[in-house]
């Protein structure tokens, strides 16, 4: 991984050390400390405040949110993206740390979990507009080894280290039973060229050796787990 993305907030990180895990049903622990409702089941606590101890903000080029999908609501067979709810929205630095800090990763959630980051106001679903016409690059994890790597993907997207960054929509953490998946969502699938640019810049930031497909959002909708690579690095 090249070190401008290594080094990212690299102070700020540290003004955040000995965090207090937050709750998420389902792999999220709860943080009796802050305000805010856990719906059993369901909701996700989304009135985790900054610290007030931090006096200067760093503004992001672009507001984030991080999603999160219930695992439970799926033993339930309940219809795709329903259960997915917004966690936290944030547009500086030290918001970032703030929520990232006060998270489990994804090596302690539950099996089935999903956790998102996506640019404000962009949804993580085919359906979203702005993600109908693109697809996703997939790298894959030996279960609870993908921590490092949904870090450093996290610090390319919000600190702009990707040359087509206006075609990043956001990332997914699929933790699963064999594995675990970490898909990057872009755009326009059916720009070859800025696809192949951030698959060999995402590869290179996370220092993976292995290969990894990019596949359409629309070839996912038709064909499910069918659907094949259309780009390969």
């Amino acid at each position: 991984m090249e070190e401008s993305v290594k080094s990212t907030f690299t102070a700020e990180e540290e003004q955040n050390q000995n965090p207090k895990p937050t709750n998420v049903e389902g792999g999220i622990e709860e943080d009796e400390t802050e305000e805010g409702e856990i719906v059993e089941g369901e909701e996700v606590t989304s009135s985790l405040k900054p610290s007030k101890a931090i006096s200067m903000a760093h503004p992001l080029e672009n507001s984030w949110t991080f999603w999160f999908d219930n695992p439970s609501a799926k033993l339930k067979q309940a219809e795709w993206g329903t259960s997915m709810r917004p966690i936290y929205t944030f547009s500086t630095v030290e918001e970032f740390w703030s929520i990232y800090n006060n998270i489990h990763h994804p090596s302690t959630l539950v099996l089935r979990a999903d956790l998102y980051c996506f640019k404000y106001q962009i949804e993580p679903k085919w359906e979203d507009p702005i993600c109908a016409n693109g697809g996703s690059w997939t790298a894959n994890f030996p279960r609870g080894k993908c921590d490092t790597a949904w870090l450093y993907t996290l610090l390319a997207m919000i600190g702009e280290q990707f040359d087509h960054g206006n075609e990043i929509c956001g990332a997914v953490v699929n933790v699963r039973n064999r594995q675990d998946k970490i898909a990057l969502w872009t755009k326009n699938a059916a720009d070859e060229a800025a696809q192949l640019n951030i698959g060999q810049q995402w590869k290179k930031f996370l220092d993976y050796n292995d290969s990894i497909g990019f596949v359409f959002h629309e070839d996912s909708r038709k064909l499910d787990k069918a659907a094949r690579n259309r780009y390969t690095i």
